[in-house]
């Protein structure tokens, strides 16, 4: 039986390995969800400390300062202002990086003096020696008033340590490390005597952040006697940054020693050659290039498996289950759209573990910090480039993670742009289309033609994105100015811990995410594609009649009666509908179908159109591509699948907005419908006109 919970706030500035000690607490038992009314990611898990004690540990948002600059870093002063709050911590765990102690004790130091039970992670010690740095911990603990914790998150090492200090939190000194009155004696004086029974620093930061704060408010606090200019109040936060850092340095100057001739680090050589102006973005590319060739040539083993083993499921459904409406369901709805969802995980579990491991290495942020360079001529910050590059596996997180970008004008053209970048939901679509019209042939002996289409294709989703940029930066007239800043981690090893506990969370994701849709719009499609007005019940008939002066045989005869049933359903009138408009593109009913149930998510394009071959044909046992390969224009004889409708289709879906929940995020995050109408008209127009002059040209 549990009878003590204890409440964990775990905090530390971005790249410290916070993730990596959340994880190694917590391992699988955690949740992810938003906090309430907000997009910011809420990540809690569970730690069993003794056979009596538990403990909730909340991950929460990286953050610099308590001087908040974006929505990330408000979330974690509210929390802390706000005892009121469920969550309120009973300790914070506040994780700091061994070779960047002076920055991250910033942080430290103000959580402090919120008079809130604190244990300090110092966590990387691996990396000590490597760095030649040793530590005073006795000297850091009197000075700091805390309990210190030396961690290798790497190694494993001082977890069990961790949880011991946790448990004792209540032992934990709660004095503050600055006397906030040396900031502005009158001034903080006053506060004290008008509000004797309110911790001094909380205060201070009700007054100066916008926060919320319970029982108290800047109303209260900051009426009159109290009220100050924002430039004072500016003055007055660099003075109280300047009096910290002194303190700081002073603490450091005796509790840590860095030997530069015992270092053993190379890392500096590192950055010379992989953010240098020109060989820096020769390795990117070629690290782009690795990663497309490994998904094509990696994954087309358990594609072609998972793709051949739903074919021969269906196959076995209609042969053993009795004739009837529930075993069509089975074997053309609700089988083919599970196919269609399982199909790709080999390939999205690929891409995220390939992003994953770059994030893990430290490679990602210099990735930010070379390509801010690029994106300063479109009008963009390299603040930027963390929502593009997220944007590869969704739009709807990418656009959320705008909310680090100050600069309203910048937020915006990123928010409108990121749709271009390719993201996880096209990967589905390119992957099908791609293996239908390019062959499997090598360029230069070395070269996979199929990766190399799809990095092209991710490449012209950037480009689309930034030029977009360029054109809002010249069309909005909005003046601003920002400076972008960006942290270089240390280089490490990727802990397989965390680049498999990410590809898993991606990969659920996806799976009960966008499955979810594509299951569900795959039996709506087979009930469509099942039934129809009209001639449809007459189908048998009309066929007999048509081929009784000809010798055909019965698969034949099925098969004619089978399509055209499909053609006189609703979902075929619903195609023959819109069949004008899409024909100039090379694209036939069926493929226009497929583009309406798309909008709502674009994976669900494969699914639409496994569910509507499974109906409209007898051979279950042929794959979704062996069918795609094999569809016939009946008017002209040529398949419809060809390089020239390929190209128009791959093209169309590269520009393309084609999903209904990034519509939905930008108008939450832009606060009304005028900037997702505009993305949607824009990127649907010039997706049509590419798709039309490619099919034009190669046909």
């Amino acid at each position: 039986m549990r009878d003590s919970n204890i409440k964990v706030a775990l905090i530390g500035n971005p790249n410290t390995g916070k993730t990596s000690v959340f994880n190694l607490l917590t391992g699988l038992n955690q949740q992810v969800g938003n906090y309430p009314g907000i997009t910011v990611e809420k990540k809690q898990g569970f730690c069993h400390l003794t056979s009596t004690t538990d403990a909730t540990i909340s991950d929460l948002p990286g953050t610099y300062s308590l001087n908040a600059s974006s929505l990330d870093e408000n979330v974690v002063i509210e929390l802390l202002l706000n005892k009121n709050d469920p969550d309120f911590p009973d300790v914070v765990v506040l994780v700091t990086d061994v070779e960047n102690l002076k920055r991250n004790l910033l942080l430290f130091t103000q959580i402090k003096d919120l008079e809130i039970p604190t244990i300090m992670v110092i966590n990387m010690i691996d990396r000590m020696e490597l760095k030649g740095i040793t530590l005073d911990v006795p000297y850091l603990e009197n000075q700091l008033k805390t309990k210190i914790v030396l961690v290798s998150s790497r190694k494993k090492i001082g977890i069990e340590n961790l949880k011991k200090e946790i448990i004792e939190y209540q032992s934990l000194p709660t004095s503050p490390c600055l006397n906030a009155s040396s900031i502005d004696t009158d001034y903080f004086d006053g506060l004290r005597k008008a509000f004797p029974n309110q911790s001094l620093y909380k205060l201070w930061l009700v007054i100066t952040q916008d926060v919320n704060f319970s029982n108290l408010n800047k109303k209260t606090v900051a009426p009159t006697n109290f009220a100050k200019s924002e430039a004072d109040l500016k003055r007055l936060q660099q003075k109280e940054t300047i009096k910290r850092y002194q303190f700081i340095n002073d603490v450091l100057k005796i509790g840590r020693t860095i030997n530069t001739e015992n270092a053993k680090d190379f890392r500096s050589k590192l950055d010379r050659v992989l953010t240098h102006k020109f060989w820096g973005y020769i390795i990117f590319t070629s690290i782009l290039i690795l990663i497309f060739q490994s998904i094509f040539d990696w994954s087309s083993y358990p594609m072609d498996l998972i793709d051949s083993a739903f074919a021969a499921i269906s196959s076995y459904t209609i042969a053993h289950l009795p004739p009837g409406a529930f075993t069509n369901l089975l074997a053309q709805g609700i089988i083919p759209g599970i196919g269609g969802i399982l199909i790709f995980i080999p390939q999205i579990a690929f891409l995220f573990m390939f992003v994953s491991i770059l994030e893990e290495t430290g490679y990602m942020s210099r990735v930010v910090f070379l390509m801010d360079k690029i994106m300063r001529k479109f009008g963009l910050s390299g603040k930027s480039v963390v929502p593009l590059i997220s944007g590869t596996a969704c739009a709807i997180p990418a656009i959320m993670a705008t909310r680090n970008i100050e600069n309203w004008k910048e937020r915006l053209i990123t928010i409108l742009v990121t749709p271009f970048i390719t993201c996880s939901a096209r990967l589905p679509v390119y992957s099908i289309i791609i293996a239908l019209i390019i062959p499997k042939t090598r360029w230069l002996g070395v070269f996979n033609m199929q990766g190399l289409t799809l990095l092209f294709l991710y490449l012209l989703g950037f480009g689309a994105a930034i030029l977009s940029a360029y054109i809002l930066n010249k069309t909005l007239k909005l003046q601003c100015k920002t400076f972008f800043v960006v942290e270089m981690p240390n280089y490490k090893l990727p802990l397989l811990k965390n680049v498999g506990l990410n590809v898993l969370e991606k990969t659920k994701a996806f799976v009960f995410g966008a499955g979810k849709i594509i299951l569900a719009i795959s039996i709506v499609l087979w009930f469509l594609a099942s039934y129809g007005p009209g001639n449809f019940n007459d189908a048998q008939d009309i066929i007999l009649k048509q081929e009784a002066q000809n010798s055909i045989s019965k698969a034949e005869l099925n098969n004619k009666i089978a399509s055209y049933k499909l053609e006189n359903s609703y979902i075929g009138l619903m195609g023959k509908t819109i069949e004008p408009l899409i024909s100039p593109l090379g694209y036939d009913w069926k493929i226009g179908v497929a583009l309406i149930s798309s909008f709502t998510a674009r994976e669900v394009f494969v699914g639409t159109l496994a569910t509507i071959y499974s109906v409209g044909g007898t051979d279950n046992e042929e794959t979704i591509k062996t069918k795609m390969q094999a569809e016939i224009n009946p008017e002209t004889g040529a398949k419809i699948f060809n390089f020239a409708s390929g190209m128009s289709l791959l093209l169309f879906y590269a520009f393309a907005m084609q999903c209904a929940s990034t519509l939905a995020i930008t108008k939450k995050e832009t606060n009304g419908w005028r900037w997702p109408v505009s993305q949607l008209i824009f990127m649907s127009g010039l997706a049509y006109l590419a798709a039309l002059i490619a099919y034009q040209i190669l046909k």
